[in-house]
């Protein structure tokens, strides 16, 4: 059997040929993973990988750590290796959405002077584990189906809403795709609060440009500064509880808050049920919209969001 510096070596030489492109980063927004996978080396002990992607996943960087070497140090080394590629652009934050291993993250993009952001908007790189846990982690000598992490999201209970973020009324609506995706254009041109996907990222390419997308409309007298409010937080998604009688928002990686409620009837909660379930026709996909009364069509902030649990990886 190897010794433990052996194995830490075997380990280290992986991680230099696991990269699968060569592209150098220049995005100004990078998704990233730091985690154990469900790989054993000699000593039994589980590996660990660093998987960097952007939202258009124009470049993919990935390299395997010994579980001795999970710290901030190591992984700051590691970024630096990146940003050292030719042309590479040190970018202005960074997604990741491990909440336990915020620490660690936050301290080694910070060194190389990046925003740390804990968010659930990383569907870039859920994306890739996913695919990774197919084509690369399953097929390793070194896979195990009991050495999955332990380190997953636990929800919180939902809090109520700050008075700056609450709007006057609410509805559910939708829209057709296509349509949907033109309005986006105005967020990614930055003439409108908002965020928005890449659909191929996300898995979603193949959804139809006609299909019905369910959103949730928040009506406001001060449209502008409740969306530039709401604009501060990274929104994962919006959430009908039925039981609750509420509408939830989903923010950073496990926050929640009541973000509007209704009346228990038969009718409320059948609607709300329906938009819930239009949601899985989308797989996941829906909008939030801010406007500032059921009657105008200028919208003051517009977000895309997709319902989507990290892989267990």
């Amino acid at each position: 059997m190897q010794s433990a510096q052996a194995a830490a070596a075997a380990v280290d030489e992986a991680s230099s040929s696991g990269a699968p492109s060569n592209a150098a980063p220049t995005s100004d927004t990078w998704e990233l993973d730091f985690c154990s996978r469900p790989l054993l080396d000699e000593r039994g002990k589980k590996v660990w990988e660093l998987v960097v992607t952007d939202t258009s996943r124009s470049f993919e960087y990935t390299q395997y750590f010994p579980n001795s070497k999970i710290n901030s140090i190591e992984l700051r080394k590691a970024l630096e290796a990146l940003l050292q590629r030719p042309g590479a652009v040190v970018p202005e934050k960074a997604r990741f959405f491990r909440g336990q291993m915020q620490t660690i993250i936050t301290k080694a993009l910070g060194d190389v002077g990046i925003k740390a952001l804990p968010s659930r908007r990383c569907f870039s790189i859920m994306s890739l584990l996913e695919e990774r846990l197919e084509s690369v982690y399953k097929v390793d000598p070194r896979y195990s189906d009991k050495a999955t992490t332990m380190f997953n999201i636990d929800l919180g209970v939902p809090e109520p809403l700050p008075d700056a973020l609450r709007g006057e009324k609410w509805a559910f609506v939708q829209l057709p795709l296509g349509p949907l995706l033109d309005m986006l254009k105005t967020v990614e041109e930055g003439n409108m609060f908002g965020a928005t996907m890449s659909l191929a990222s996300a898995g979603l390419a193949d959804l139809p440009r006609d299909i019905l997308v369910p959103g949730v409309a928040v009506f406001s007298r001060r449209a502008m500064p409740l969306a530039a409010w709401t604009n501060g937080l990274e929104i994962a998604g919006v959430k009908a509880d039925v039981e609750r009688s509420c509408l939830i928002l989903e923010t950073g990686v496990n926050q929640r808050w009541r973000y509007g409620g209704w009346r228990a009837s038969p009718d409320s909660i059948e609607e709300a049920q329906g938009w819930e379930d239009a949601k899985e026709g989308t797989r996941g996909l829906h909008f939030l919209a801010v406007q500032p009364d059921p009657d105008s069509e200028d919208l003051t902030g517009l977000w895309l969001l997709q319902d989507r649990m990290p892989p267990n990886v």
